[in-house]
Parts: structure tokens; C-alpha cells; sequence
């Protein structure tokens, strides 16, 4: 398993590369993340991949979603929700290198296993759908390549893949947003990190052509990229916008 793990990006440090960090410290930074996912467009990320990834698919058949690194476990009960308001039963599962963040997921009602996403204890094609969140822009491109060709083996319906999208004005845009929801300094610090980690619409369909798979890259408020692609159980994998 050991070969199989990812690794971590040398550009800049945040908090949460380090799966021992001070429990007290992550579950504050987490609690912050998932408020940011909520007004800076994460969350809405996901159910824009997620309408994507289901069109097509029957409203009658029962879903699992698993999200890699699935950090305080805000995501996938949104996504549930919000799958079950359109007619669709989605159980939602998580995984997690944090010991901390892991136990914040279940307490959020994910039943969530600690592991590396890059080696899961889950079989291929085991489940219906593989989302990964703000999770890439924190590994090597190696590691991110290996993430991709792992959720492309896992799921049986398709991948939800979101992350930052990289801009002049968006650490400005974080920073006055961070301030008004009062986020503390190790949070505020790791934001900007992660947009500098993050990716141009280019780069994210580079390294999906390296990992042998064909995505739909769509821009997204709140400087969000969401990549989506069909792994095979339905419709035909989704074309690239125009």
C-alpha cells in the first residue's frame, strides 16, 4: 500500500497536509472549510457535477457516493439532500487520512473509513459515484494523476471532480470573504495557499489526458473548476462544452 500512497505538493504548507496536526486546530479550520463550502461556492460546485454525472441515470436505482478526503463531512449530506429533493436515493460514504476529520464525518452522519485516497479499502467498482472536493490542489501532479486513474476505477456511474481555480482577483475575493465570516488565521492562511495550489481550466484537462480520462472541465462560480466523466454504467461519457 505504501507505493500506492499520495503525496503531498512542496508548494507552500497548509494545516491539513499533515494528518497529525493539532486536533484542535483542524476541527476549527474544518468547521471554517465547510462554511466556505457553503458560501464560496463548494457546495454548489458539487451539485453541479453531481446534476451532470446523474442525467440519464434512473431515479429508481440507489446510489453510493463516496467522497475522498471528505474532511469534516459536510459535502456528502448536502449532496443526499439535494439528490433526494430530484427523486434519487443517494447514500453517502466517506474517506479520510485524518483521524480528526474522520471522526467530524461521522459525527455529520458519514460513515467514514481512515485511509490515503490514493489506497482505498474499497474495491473497483464498488461504488456508484467517486467525489473528490478541494482534495488535488493539495498533491504532486504525480499523486494527482494516480487520484484521477483511482476514482476512474472506483465508481460504477461516474466522478465528480471539484477543485480551485487559480485567478488574479481570488485570494482578494477569499480574504474579504474569510474576514467576514471571521475565519481564523490558520484558515485565512491555508485559503490563499490552496488558490495558489490551484489549477487553470488548461491544467485540469492536462492532467485528466494523462490520466486516460475523458472529462467534461466546466468553470464554476466562486473560482471552482468541476470536472465530470461517466465511467462506463449509463450514458455515454459527457462531451467537452463548445
Amino acid at each position: 500500500m505504501s507505493d500506492r500512497r499520495l503525496t503531498v505538493t512542496p508548494l507552500g504548507v497548509e494545516l491539513l497536509d499533515d494528518p497529525a496536526a493539532d486536533p484542535e486546530t483542524v476541527i476549527e479550520s474544518l468547521r471554517n472549510i465547510a462554511r466556505s463550502n457553503r458560501w464560496f461556492g463548494g457546495a454548489a460546485a458539487v451539485r453541479y457535477g453531481l446534476a451532470q454525472v446523474l442525467r440519464g441515470v434512473p431515479r429508481t436505482r440507489p446510489l453510493t457516493l463516496l467522497d475522498l478526503g471528505t474532511g469534516a463531512g459536510d459535502l456528502p449530506p448536502r449532496a443526499a439532500r439535494w439528490a433526494s429533493r430530484r427523486g434519487y436515493s443517494l447514500r453517502p460514504l466517506g474517506l479520510e487520512l485524518s483521524h480528526t476529520a474522520a471522526a467530524m464525518a461521522r459525527r455529520a452522519g458519514v460513515p467514514c473509513a481512515v485511509a490515503c485516497a490514493g489506497a482505498p479499502p474499497v474495491a473497483d467498482k464498488s461504488v456508484d459515484i467517486v467525489l473528490v472536493s478541494q482534495l488535488a490542489h493539495h498533491l504532486t501532479r504525480e499523486s494527482t494523476v494516480r487520484l484521477l486513474r483511482t476514482c476512474n476505477a472506483l465508481a460504477r456511474v461516474g466522478v465528480v471532480f471539484a477543485d480551485l481555480r487559480r485567478g488574479r482577483m481570488a485570494p482578494l475575493a477569499f480574504w474579504v470573504g474569510a474576514q467576514a465570516l471571521r475565519f481564523d488565521r490558520s484558515t485565512v492562511a491555508d485559503g490563499i495557499t490552496s488558490i495558489r495550489r490551484g489549477y487553470t481550466p488548461e491544467e485540469l484537462r492536462a492532467l485528466l489526458a494523462e490520466a486516460g480520462v475523458q472529462a467534461r472541465v466546466s468553470r464554476r462560480p466562486g473560482y471552482r473548476l468541476v470536472a465530470t466523466w461517466r465511467t462506463g454504467d449509463g450514458p455515454a461519457p459527457l462531451a467537452e462544452p463548445a
